[in-house]
């Protein structure tokens, strides 16, 4: 997959817009649509760390959520 669909894949995965995501990920906005559009390529290992970032963020929140229904 090329790296402007894997972002655009990623961000559309999350629900976010252009703007939340990249306030999420701490990467400028004109970035993220500058690597959507196909205009710029982020370095391989960006696509990667971004991905890794969003998993854990969901198997944390599911830990959490796991954790407050055993706590009921």
């Amino acid at each position: 997959m090329e790296s402007a669909e894997k972002i655009r894949t990623l961000r559309e995965k999350t629900g976010l817009s252009r703007k939340d995501f990249s306030i999420h990920i701490g990467i400028p906005l004109r970035t993220v649509e500058d690597w959507e559009a196909g205009r710029r390529r982020p370095p391989e290992y960006v696509p990667r760390l971004i991905e890794y970032q969003l998993k854990y963020e969901e198997l944390i929140s599911k830990k959490q959520k796991e954790d407050l229904d055993a706590e009921e």
